[in-house]
């Protein structure tokens, strides 16, 4: 008796991540270290000079951390209500913040009590940032103003009352300390000189703007709000360059890479998106498990750190040389593959004795059914929860098993409502998957001679079997049309291609004569 042969189950290619450059370079982190905070962590900023320390604000504290810590180096908690935006001055020596109450403090890194307290804001102060000279303080609030401050003074140097709503985001110029970015929820973005008393240039984004970004040679200025990313030309007066649309809820933060060719954003649905500065299109993602309301990423690239609502942190570390010669080595000493497979091709000589070894045969629990011919039950196990959701190619290979033994009608018959609206339901999620279409077609068609007699006793059989026509009707007409784009398309092909002549030898093209009668033939005129 010829022994049972499996179902032979199609594999059919995957569409794998190309691998890139960039797939290389931005994969190339470590597990995410997590630190859970007291709130949601609203703002993370490196430190510009060495070890590049990172400060993160949540709730009613600001945290430093440092390169590889798990534990904060250094913790600011004289806030009596909710801090926001900690950024660190170029020296790395003063770190500045605003606060719910209005209030914004400056504080030294090596201390504990702020050096200063800057009062004039009405409204919750969400921006702050050193000039460039290191001596002036930008802050915006939600009383719609922006202001300077003189940090030996302590005192208010300049108030700007242009925008129409919160001020939730800007940055200063590190060239020119009389410049400066504000983004707004009116919308806009604005350009600011000190020397003069109105915004230079205003930017319409088009939505409550949520972070800006100043590319380093400061012509380029990118600001996020909404789910649209925009790059404008500030050398043109405010020009907009790109609108970027990747994002499925608000992007809340942008990043530059050390190099400043590579520009990433974090937004509300959960990712972080690394573009190409040249072309700004997406060459990398990162997936978190909250929406992300901060990101960070350190001037030298060795870290990526995330803030999410969850109140959680995530921290991602480069690996380095090291680790990555601990991994290859952790690699080598495991048993290799042809330990495994050595001795399977060895061929026995002519004096050999062989002992063979019975091989056990491990069957699907569909194909058992097969073996005892209960096709039935075969086609129920196929159509189980998993299998049918998860590996739609088995059931597949099952139904076209069935009709190639001439079975397939035997199996679909007799089944109740539950039975057969389930069925139904499968190849309505599976028609018009070009792999399975072949042979869904036919157990179809089969179902309908089947059961026609029984139409329109089931409500809910009825209702899959519109479905099923719908589905097939729409099917048609997309076949249709792309028949007739590419009809369109082999005659713009066609049009596009040159004529070449091909020279015929020896034959003249006009009558078919050789060149030699050509030229001797003369026409005669018979007279009549």
């Amino acid at each position: 008796m010829a022994s049972f042969k499996p179902t032979k189950i199609q594999v059919y290619p995957k569409l794998g991540e190309k691998v890139t450059q960039d797939t290389l370079y931005w994969k190339n982190y470590k597990a995410p270290v997590q630190i859970k905070e007291f709130g949601a962590v609203t703002s993370i900023d490196f430190s510009p000079v060495t070890p590049h320390n990172f400060a993160v604000t949540a709730f009613t504290r600001i945290h430093i951390y440092g390169p590889f810590s798990q534990e904060p180096v250094k913790s600011f908690t004289r806030f009596k209500d909710t801090a926001y935006c900690g950024r660190f001055r170029s020296d790395g020596q003063l770190l500045v913040a605003g606060c719910e109450d209005s209030v914004v403090r400056l504080f030294d890194v090596s201390g504990k009590v702020a050096l200063r307290l800057f009062k004039g804001h009405t409204k919750a102060v969400h921006l702050t940032d050193f000039t460039s000279d290191r001596y002036q303080i930008l802050t915006g609030s939600d009383d719609y103003t922006c202001r300077l401050w003189d940090i030996p003074n302590a005192t208010e140097l300049t108030t700007y009352t242009e925008h129409t709503d919160y001020i939730r985001c800007g940055v200063t110029s590190k060239l020119n300390r009389d410049l400066f970015i504000t983004g707004s929820y009116d919308h806009t973005v604005k350009l600011f000189d000190a020397r003069v008393e109105k915004s230079v240039i205003t930017m319409d984004h088009g939505q409550p703007v949520e972070s800006v970004l100043l590319y380093p040679s400061e012509g380029l200025l990118v600001s996020a709000g909404g789910r649209h990313v925009k790059v404008w030309d500030l050398l043109k007066g405010g020009q907009p360059l790109v609108s970027l649309k990747n994002h499925h809820k608000t992007v809340t933060s942008l990043a530059l890479s050390s190099n400043g060719q590579r520009l990433l954003s974090a937004s509300l649905d959960r990712h972080v998106k690394v573009y190409n500065t040249t072309n700004y299109k997406v060459v990398h993602n990162f997936d978190y498990a909250a929406s992300i309301l901060s990101l960070g990423l350190a001037p030298d690239d060795a870290s990526i750190v995330v803030g999410m609502t969850n109140s959680i942190l995530s921290i991602k570390h480069r690996k380095n040389q090291e680790d990555s010669k601990e991994i290859a080595g952790q690699q080598r000493r495991r048993p290799s593959y042809r330990v495994f497979v050595k001795g399977k091709n060895y061929v026995p000589k002519q004096d050999d004795y062989l002992v063979s070894k019975p091989v056990k045969e491990h069957l699907a629990k569909y194909d058992k059914h097969l073996r005892r011919f209960n096709v039935s039950k075969a086609l129920d196990t196929a159509l189980g929860t998993y299998i049918r959701f998860r590996k739609p190619e088995i059931t597949v290979a099952v139904i076209k098993e069935l009709d190639r033994r001439g079975t397939l009608k035997n199996a679909l018959a007799g089944r109740d409502e539950r039975g057969l609206s389930q069925l139904l339901n499968f190849i309505i999620g599976n028609l018009v998957d070009a792999r399975f279409t072949p042979v869904l077609v036919t157990a179809a068609e089969m179902i309908l001679d089947i059961y026609q007699s029984v139409i329109g006793q089931s409500p809910v059989v009825d209702r899959q079997l519109l479905r099923l026509q719908d589905l097939v009707e729409r099917e048609i007409e997309f076949q249709k049309d792309l028949l007739e784009v590419l009809g369109m398309l082999d005659t713009m092909f066609a049009s596009s291609l040159p004529r070449k002549e091909v020279p015929c030898s020896g034959i003249g093209r006009s009558n078919g004569l050789t060149q030699g009668e050509q030229s001797t033939s003369k026409p005669q005129l018979q007279v009549t």
